[in-house]
């Protein structure tokens, strides 16, 4: 067993990490070509593109692999990696199963603190990381060191947590209780914290006389994102470590490294995602 995997079943074995990859394997069984297609909508609408031929992209913390292959579907030469063996091994499969033995997608196990790995990729057009540096435990040095592989003109595209105060660092008490809950317990915390929300929006539908509004919210969830509702609740509930940042922060963070701002989205996100891409300069 490498480093890297024992490393990562020391801290889910401490309560210190949440089992990303766990969870993106039962996604798999629900990825639909719907989904596929909404992801690289969402890849095309942040980068404003509408093909990555002929550009390099890497993928850090690819999770699923969704977006790995959304870039490789759009024309992109890819490499992604996570440090998560079972994201790991997610996109791996994503890989075999639509694009298998090809040349121009890579996948890696490695860790987004790791600046020598970082330095060993080369350069790339494209450098994501969506929902991914605020889960390493030290975010600040990863935003680092994304910028290691971002050529002269290429395009960082990330999401961070935005931060909400008081209301974040409730949220990050429960992440890091769950974590720490003996496995039968963790279904039934999530569902108990997240009843309180889900009473109110039944509530709403019931009030304005349709039901059928919170019923939709499940079964037809399709987020901008092309995921699944109750495994972004567990991904939500469960993802420790969890850091914060305000809009200013990452943009005064990346500018200071000759980052400008080409795009963001930071309008009523709450507790959710700010997503910026940043362009290098020449």
């Amino acid at each position: 067993m490498d480093t890297i995997t024992i490393q990562h079943n020391n801290e889910v074995a401490n309560g210190e990490r949440f089992e990303f990859g766990k969870n993106w394997a039962a996604f798999l069984s629900v990825l639909d070509d719907e989904r596929i297609a909404k992801a690289e909508e969402s890849v095309k609408e942040m980068l404003e593109v509408e093909s990555l031929e002929g550009k390099t992209f890497l993928d850090i913390g690819s999770g699923s692999g969704l977006f790995s292959l959304a870039a490789r579907r759009l024309g992109a030469k890819v490499h992604s990696f996570d440090f998560d063996s079972n994201s790991f091994a997610c996109t791996q499969e994503l890989r075999n199963r639509y694009f298998k033995n090809d040349p121009n997608w890579r996948v890696e196990q490695g860790s987004a603190l790791d600046a020598d790995y970082f330095k060993s990729l080369g350069k790339f057009d494209v450098v994501y990381s969506w929902g991914v540096l605020h889960h390493t435990g030290s975010m600040w040095q990863a935003l680092e060191n994304a910028v290691v592989p971002t050529k002269p003109g290429g395009k960082l595209f990330i999401a961070i947590y935005n931060d909400t105060g008081s209301q974040a660092r409730r949220w990050h008490w429960i992440k890091k209780t769950y974590c720490r809950l003996p496995r039968v317990f963790k279904t039934p915390f999530a569902i108990a914290v997240t009843l309180p929300d889900e009473a109110k929006k039944f509530a709403a539908s019931l009030l304005t006389l349709k039901p059928q509004t919170y019923i939709h919210s499940w079964t037809r969830y399709k987020n901008g994102r092309g995921m699944n509702r109750w495994h972004d609740i567990i991904d939500w509930v469960g993802g420790y470590p969890y850091e914060v940042a305000t809009v200013d922060e990452i943009f005064e963070f990346y500018k200071a490294k000759g980052f400008s701002l080409t795009k963001v989205k930071s309008g009523g996100v709450g507790l959710g995602c700010n997503e910026f891409v940043f362009e290098r300069g020449t």
